[in-house]
């Protein structure tokens, strides 16, 4: 039996899905997050958390074999700079899938896949703060 061995093809061409997972990977290091079908969330995520373990030691040796997966020299260096030293006190499971319904087109199940991290949670806290003072503005113009 070959349990949990492969991968999904996604109905492309091993040159078409390769570069489909290179062109997803590249894009989720640039805006750390992206908005993708849940099948082809699933492969990005598992070369992408790959990427960002050999970013956590940042050699010669990982940069170079990064590099042929990620040609846009700026997300290179960000994933190196700054992503990878992002992680360095975790173990893996530096991304996470969102599920946010079907797609009205053809019913495809859609996710939100974004890298996990402390900023998210200090952009939460930001915009809390930036909503409680809204609120205080309105109540002083309202007494």
């Amino acid at each position: 039996m070959k349990h949990k061995i492969g991968f999904n093809k996604l109905n492309r061409v091993s040159a078409h899905r390769k570069a489909l997972i290179k062109n997803m990977m590249t894009v989720l290091f640039k805006h750390e997050r992206i908005e993708t079908t849940h099948a082809k969330a699933v492969e990005t995520r598992r070369a992408a958390e790959k990427m960002i373990t050999r970013a956590k030691v940042g050699s010669v040796h990982n940069r170079r074999i990064a590099a042929r997966k990620i040609q846009d020299e700026a997300v290179l260096n960000k994933l190196f700079t700054e992503i990878g030293p992002r992680f360095k006190d975790r173990a893996g499971g530096y991304t996470r899938i969102l599920r946010i319904g079907n797609r009205a087109q053809d019913a495809a199940d859609m996710v939100i896949l974004e890298l996990v991290d402390q900023k998210v949670e200090e952009k939460k806290a930001e915009r809390n703060k930036r909503k409680a003072e809204k609120k205080a503005k309105e109540a002083k113009k309202a007494e």
